[in-house]
């Protein structure tokens, strides 16, 4: 009897001590005086390494200029992107931020305004012959898993029953470079990543005119985190009205393709 006793009072003990955990990783973060941004590493020009092996990006360059004038730290999370809704759940991330879909996605998360267009597309090497989309059949096609290409695939049952072969990658950098290896035939992916990818590689590459899927970008939060979604919203209004999001646009695109206050 003692010792079940004693079992039974360890166990308490235990579970004690995790809830205490899970309570000061809902205290982390923000009420720390930090931003924690979730991201996908390989993700350019979103979310990336550059060459001296800093992360550096798009989107990452927008959150460390909404942190500043939210006077937070700034902390870049490099995350396993089909792990975000656990890295939300359990708080070890306040944000997903890098290229994130709203389309499909709009009750899962607390979502900000769209900052931001984007395509579903379709890349493959410029000699393969494939022009068009009835050009994919018999081929086949890479995608990055949980990817919004993925979804809207799932979408186009016509067009994915056509293809010879379908093949999920961890992420795109392994999916481009078997498209450039020839092992397989095309990718699915956001048109943002195939340009960036076509300006480092030249003509290697194309991009297919028609399309998969229009979509829009935002910030997604843990469903029901409004207050923090609000303070980014306005920071993110703050820098459209006084050109920043233009400027850093323009840095890494050439252009202002920034949807805010649009």
């Amino acid at each position: 009897m003692i010792k079940r006793i004693s079992l039974v009072l360890a166990l308490v003990l235990m579970l004690f001590a995790m809830g205490g955990c899970t309570e000061s990783k809902k205290a982390a973060t923000v009420s720390e005086g930090k931003f924690t941004v979730g991201f996908d590493q390989d993700f350019p020009p979103m979310g990336f390494i550059d060459e001296n092996g800093e992360f550096t990006g798009f989107d990452l360059e927008l959150a460390a200029e909404v942190a500043k004038r939210l006077k937070l730290e700034l902390v870049l999370q490099p995350i396993i992107w089909d792990a975000k809704d656990f890295e939300l759940e359990s708080r070890n991330i306040d944000c997903v931020w890098n290229g994130f879909t709203i389309n499909g996605r709009e009750d899962k998360y607390t979502w900000t305004e769209p900052y931001m267009a984007n395509r579903q597309v379709f890349m493959v090497r410029s000699d393969s012959g494939i022009t068009k989309l009835a050009d994919l059949a018999g081929k086949t096609v890479a995608v990055q898993k949980e990817s919004s290409a993925e979804d809207a695939l799932a979408k186009n049952p016509d067009l994915l029953n056509s293809f010879g072969n379908l093949i999920t990658a961890a992420d795109y950098n392994i999916a481009l470079m078997d498209l450039e290896a020839g092992g397989v035939d095309a990718v699915a992916l956001d048109e943002i990543v195939a340009n960036y990818y076509i300006q480092n590689k030249g003509s290697k590459f194309v991009i297919l005119e028609e399309t998969l899927a229009e979509e829009e970008y935002g910030v997604g939060f843990l469903l029901g985190n409004e207050e923090l979604r609000d303070a980014v919203q306005k920071a993110l209004e703050d820098m459209a009205k006084d050109g920043t999001l233009k400027s850093i646009s323009e840095k890494w695109f050439g252009k202002d393709v920034t949807t805010i206050g649009k």
